[in-house]
């Protein structure tokens, strides 16, 4: 085994011991051969096309300041860039919506690395662009795949990541300033509720822009998550390449003191076998 696996088992080992944050016993959790885990990115790029909620018209800027040559002679490159918290892929931080929620910085390491579930709404969502996770969708998966264990991240597929950075498609509309006309899955208030309070999730994850679907004016998912102090994942891409179980989710944000958010890089390690192509 490699060093770098070493260190993956042992930080994992570590997050496994540690358990859920809320002090629930944790299930087993399920095995990886991390020197032959595949390893797959979902996260989009932050540039100029990143998607961001229509109220922040900013958008990422990149200032380059220096690429070159020096005048010692060795070529030095380097940049400046600022982007809000909310957007592209990204973390929510349970005191985005909760007063006294943890922050950026102080979400615990054993919500942000643990193992995945993915549970997939495609066909839901391809004739109801407004779907929203149910109570029964949650039951229909235990029955195929098991029961939800404490600790585990909870990841909502419904393939909307195929119409990024198409704003008009992704977010249902593009007006700037404008988010009174947002089309898009995610989950239900009910499943919400289901997750994190009788399943003990560790996060919710989807590769929409919201916890809470497009029309959405009270975001009560967001408040429900964020009261549990747990954190959210938005903008997530590849997830139809991930199993339903078996996989483990690397999720780590900026460390953004006092942050209610932070550009995230997140990542699914998986057995080879299980990944698709």
């Amino acid at each position: 085994m490699s060093t770098l696996s070493r260190t993956l088992v042992g930080f994992l080992t570590a997050a496994v011991i540690a358990g859920p944050s809320s002090g629930e016993a944790a299930a087993a959790k399920p095995a990886l051969d991390l020197a032959t885990a595949a390893i797959v990115d979902l996260g989009h790029v932050y540039d100029e096309q990143t998607v961001y909620w229509p109220t922040d018209t900013r958008g990422f800027r990149l200032e380059r300041l220096a690429y070159g040559q020096t005048a010692a002679g060795f070529f030095y490159a380097a940049n400046a860039f600022c982007t809000a918290e909310h957007g592209g892929t990204h973390l929510d931080a349970p005191i985005h919506f909760h007063q006294g929620g943890a922050t950026a910085d102080a979400v615990p390491l054993q919500r942000l690395v643990a193992p995945a579930v993915v549970i997939d709404v495609v066909e839901k969502a391809e004739s109801d662009s407004d779907y929203r996770l149910t109570v029964a969708d949650v039951e229909a998966f235990e029955r195929v795949h098991g029961r939800i264990n404490p600790g585990e991240i909870i990841l909502l597929h419904t393939g909307w990541s195929v119409r990024w950075p198409d704003r008009s498609r992704y977010l249902g509309d593009d007006t700037p300033g404008d988010a009174s006309n947002l089309h898009f899955p995610a989950y239900g208030a009910e499943a919400a509720e289901l997750l994190v309070r009788q399943r003990h999730v560790a996060a919710l994850g989807l590769d929409t822009a919201s916890l809470d679907h497009g029309p959405s004016r009270d975001f009560p998912v967001h408040r429900i998550v964020a009261a549990a102090d747990v954190p959210g994942f938005e903008n997530l891409t590849n997830l139809d390449r991930l199993p339903p179980r078996g996989g483990w989710i690397v999720a780590l944000p900026m460390k953004i003191g006092g942050g209610s958010g932070a550009p995230l890089r997140a990542v699914a390690l998986m057995p080879a076998a299980s990944a698709e192509p």
